[in-house]
């Protein structure tokens, strides 16, 4: 397949992209059948990485009652207040839960998302979900972490932890517990890092940074202008339990803030976050990477102002391994056209725009209403 009269992101150069066998190949001669897709007024950049998120927990709402100290006062706060809530999203099989997570991913241009918790049994048929990494919840509400942190003979995959999640002195305590018993030096990948410093960043491998998620919880974020010169800054979501459905909403929070500059940020959604999880993918538009690959509609910015005023609605083709697993409703004669089955996909709408999607999407949320009638989507 090839991509063409596409503007790079990077430097808003056009650009076409040849895909073959699931990667980005060098060569533009075009073969005898080969599909051709070509585009007018459209930016690529590769599939987002999605460095922090629970699959299972897309379906809550947000449930918070006030700002607080910590993740443990919010735990608990919510374990009271809002049961009912958490048992009516509960109630509906971790499957379904999980399948969700997924597709809210996938429908904001996520091609690669790490999951953190127990290994969930998924197909990598829509995303990849990557799981190879330790995880541990966190140091006052996991009670064996010691054990799992210092269980010999582990391969060197990272350990993947909550840590720091507040503002008060117990959130900044429990880093220094951490580092003071990683006496193995395992590789840490600290998640949130709010009341992190530049002295406790020195001790992770990274920090995976969830702005939306910080505020929403403890009124604040984590100093990020400091925290980067000491350690690699990766960006996740968190789930919808205390942060937006949508990514690019959050991206745009975390540019905001003015602690990373548009390249580190978006590295942290891409390139930087391959190379720090090891993962396959490389997250960059290069021969022989996967083509995992985003276009979406041009909007009236150029280069990385176009890429940061991206919404999920903008999006005209997700593809993954090479392989098309979104595409917007404007590219359906394009692809008939040129010879891409289409009939496996589903219609939803995006903010107002229809998109198809791999799979039953319309039948997963039926059969999740099933269970929770008052389950609300962020599609229709």
């Amino acid at each position: 397949m090839i991509l063409r009269n596409l503007y790079s992101v990077s430097d808003d150069k056009i650009i076409d992209i040849h895909v073959s066998g699931g990667t980005i190949v060098g060569s533009k001669a075009v073969n005898d059948g080969e599909q051709i897709l070509e585009f007018s007024d459209a930016i690529v950049f590769p599939g987002l990485i999605n460095s922090h998120d629970h699959l299972d927990f897309n379906l809550f709402p947000r449930l918070g009652n006030r700002v607080y100290k910590n993740y443990v006062e919010w735990s608990r706060d919510i374990q009271l207040a809002n049961r009912a809530d958490i048992d009516k999203v509960l109630k509906i099989p971790k499957g379904l839960r999980i399948r969700w997570g997924i597709y809210k991913n996938l429908l904001a241009g996520v091609t690669t998302v790490v999951n953190h918790g127990a290994e969930l049994p998924v197909q990598d048929d829509l995303i990849n979900v990557f799981q190879q990494c330790y995880s541990l919840h966190s140091i006052q509400l996991e009670p064996h972490w010691k054990r799992r942190l210092l269980k010999p003979f582990r391969n060197k995959w990272p350990f993947a932890i909550h840590i720091g999640e507040g503002t008060d002195e117990t959130a900044k305590k429990e880093i220094d517990t951490l580092i003071r018993w990683n006496l193995l030096r395992r590789e840490l990948i600290g998640i949130h890092g709010v009341a992190m410093d530049e002295r406790q960043a020195k001790a992770f491998k990274a920090l995976v940074w969830c702005p939306d998620s910080n505020y929403f919880l403890v009124g604040k974020t984590a100093d990020i202008h400091k925290l980067k010169r000491e350690t690699i800054i990766l960006f996740g979501t968190d789930s919808t339990l205390s942060a937006d459905w949508d990514i690019w909403m959050q991206v745009r929070l975390a540019r905001s803030q003015e602690a990373l500059n548009d390249a580190e940020l978006f590295g942290a959604l891409t390139s930087e976050a391959a190379k720090t999880w090891g993962m396959k993918c490389k997250g960059a538009l290069m021969q022989r990477y996967d083509a995992d690959i985003v276009i979406a509609r041009k909007n009236s910015e150029r280069g990385m102002d176009a890429f940061y005023k991206c919404r999920p609605e903008d999006i005209l083709i997700v593809m993954r391994g090479g392989k098309i697993k979104l595409f917007d409703e404007s590219m359906v004669g394009m692809l008939q056209a040129a010879g891409a089955q289409t009939e496996t996909f589903s219609k939803v709408s995006v903010n107002g725009s229809d998109k198809y999607v791999l799979g039953d999407l319309s039948g997963l949320m039926e059969e999740i209403k099933q269970y929770n009638p008052d389950v609300k989507f962020p599609v229709q």
